[in-house]
């Protein structure tokens, strides 16, 4: 008769196998997994193989409402090595693009004309996240705790540091309106309950100073005001196309177990927000990401940095504004933090995605200067 043998590593039955051949096989089975996950896996180096047209990353699910994707272009990555690759905005009159690495404490930008990046454009940067220009080409950055413009002459101008009498929690993101200057901006407060992207405030409280909110800042007067403060945490900001909604990413179940992955759609009233109401639903497929970072296109169509979900779903996602229903889609390898439009056409999205900046050609436009 067969002999089975027994002990505490190969423990079985005369029916089964030994768990040391069972683990065996499942260390075998993980690795075949992972090497075919790899050898399936898109390359983006300098010396990958070119992609064949057109390119399968940018998904069209609505062809009737997404007209966007050019068939002969592709996703391209333009720089990696970032910790955290925040806020993307373009530069008109420069041709370059400028962005955030929020935990190296530095901003990098591209120059248009031959790729170049400068890798310490402003170090150090007071760990700033989001930024934009205004109509005369200053820089505005949201820093760790106020919201700062770059002047001509190099200073650095601070616009707001608090707000009620109370510190800012830690600014975002903002948009600039063409027609009075004033800067809508959000005020999540993610610099000051992370060591990695700021300094703890210690003041024992997600909310380190006080609710999260939303601020429009009169850039003639100087003077604050919040205008809305139903999002948890309010992250990417953005105008609809025709100035006539704000458009605001809800990252709050980050730390609100209530919260809810979901773009805020608001009625712009002169200088105040009305009619607030949950536009865009980040679900799919019964999986839900973060809404972080966005912009909109000429023909009104919303274009959300989403992610922390994986493969098939982190990139970019396109929206319908009427009712918010998903048309398309930008996959990327990482997860993407927000987006711009830019480029002499105004027709490149770029995309800062984790620890990488990508672009990529559309059949649209930007619907803003920045």
């Amino acid at each position: 008769m067969t002999r089975i043998l027994t002990n505490s590593d190969d423990t079985t039955d005369s029916g089964g196998l030994g768990r040391r051949t069972l683990l065996k096989g499942a260390a075998t089975v993980a690795a075949t997994a992972l090497l075919a996950s790899r050898a399936n896996a898109r390359d983006f180096g300098t010396n990958a193989e070119p992609q064949r047209y057109p390119d399968p990353d940018i998904v069209v699910i609505d062809p009737k409402r997404f007209k966007a994707k050019v068939g002969n272009t592709a996703i391209k990555r333009l720089y990696t090595g970032c910790l955290w690759a925040e806020g993307p905005a373009w530069n008109a009159q420069g041709q370059y693009l400028v962005w955030s690495d929020i935990p190296a404490n530095r901003q990098l930008r591209y120059l248009d004309d031959d790729g170049h990046i400068s890798e310490q454009f402003h170090k150090p940067s007071n760990e700033a996240n989001g930024n934009s220009f205004d109509t005369e080409g200053r820089q505005i950055s949201a820093e760790r705790t106020r919201l700062v413009r770059y002047e001509h002459d190099g200073a650095v101008t601070t616009l707001a540091e608090q707000a009620n009498g109370k510190p800012l929690n830690g600014p975002n993101d903002m948009v600039v309106h063409p027609n009075d200057k004033a800067i809508w901006f959000t005020d999540p407060g993610y610099g000051a309950i992370s060591i990695y992207e700021g300094k703890l405030a210690n003041t024992g409280s997600l909310q380190p100073h006080q609710k999260e909110a939303v601020y429009r800042l009169d850039t003639q007067t100087g003077q604050l005001a919040k205008v809305a403060d139903e999002p948890f945490k309010p992250n990417g900001i953005a105008f609809s196309h025709d100035y006539k909604k704000l458009y605001v990413c809800d990252t709050g179940i980050t730390h609100y177990p209530q919260a809810e992955n979901v773009v805020w759609s608001y009625d712009i009233d002169g200088a105040k927000l009305s009619n607030p109401k949950k536009l865009i639903d980040m679900k799919l497929e019964g999986k839900s990401g973060f809404p972080d970072g966005l912009r909109v296109d000429t023909e009104g169509n919303i274009w959300v940095g989403a992610g922390w979900v994986g493969p098939g779903y982190d990139g970019v996602q396109v929206f319908a504004p009427n009712d918010g229903a998903r048309i398309g889609q930008i996959l990327l390898p990482e997860t993407c933090a927000n987006v711009c439009f830019g480029g002499r056409k105004r027709n490149r999205l770029f995309m800062t995605a984790s620890q990488s900046l990508y672009a990529v050609y559309v059949e649209t436009q930007g619907a803003h200067f920045c």
